[in-house]
């Protein structure tokens, strides 16, 4: 993310409340934003590690069961900065709706109302998101979730913490390196000219 957005993100926050710039999150359950994934390997599974599909200029390994958290994965680059994390992912041992209105209350008592609502119209998922840019003009967002047991989602409570920029870094070293690929991943698949077969693409 370009420098001017930043600085012009930063200053509309600042005049939302203030919070934002002054008390951005970098770190939870012993992880930290923007260092070296050596550092908490004695917490990581570390044979668990792989590139994440499609974003393969991240890759990803999971953590050891920890106090409080039942599991996670954490996302660290592999070309501009190998081995920096660049997202936390965690879900918490309690994953009651009790549990994550109690977190809820918390987050916004450390970090201000929330920027955006991130769930579904039908409360399957509730999830909140904040947006902060820190003193050293990193983009970060941090995101509480509650997860109604469905087809694709399975219950509990999560948190989400995401440094923007830095994952843009990665996606711009990897694009350099590799001008065919799509989206950071691997190249598109050929499409073959003619009618569209409909009978593949619906099923039956």
């Amino acid at each position: 993310m370009p420098k001017i957005i930043l600085a012009a993100v930063a200053a509309l926050l600042s005049l939302t409340g203030g919070w934002a710039r002054a008390d951005a999150p970098h770190q939870v359950g012993g992880f930290v934003l923007g260092t070296d994934i050596a550092d908490c390997k004695d917490i990581l599974k570390l044979g668990s590690g792989m590139p994440i599909r499609y974003q393969e200029y991240l890759h990803q390994v999971e953590i050891r069961p920890l106090e409080g958290f039942k599991s996670g994965l954490i996302a660290y680059g592999n070309c501009h900065a190998p081995g920096r994390i660049v997202q936390i992912k965690l879900k918490y041992g309690d994953g009651s709706r009790k549990f994550y209105d109690q977190l809820l209350k918390r987050f916004k008592r450390r970090f201000g109302e929330p920027t955006e609502w991130r769930g579904d119209a039908f409360h399957v998922v509730i999830a909140w998101k904040w947006s902060f840019v820190d003193q050293d003009n990193n983009a970060i967002s941090l995101t509480l979730q509650h997860n109604i047991k469905d087809e694709e989602e399975k219950m509990g409570n999560s948190v989400k913490m995401t440094m923007w920029n830095l994952i843009e870094d990665e996606r711009r070293c990897y694009r350099q390196k590799r001008p065919d690929a799509v989206d950071g991943g691997s190249s598109e698949m050929p499409r073959k000219a003619g009618k569209t077969d409909w009978d593949v693409l619906v099923p039956r």
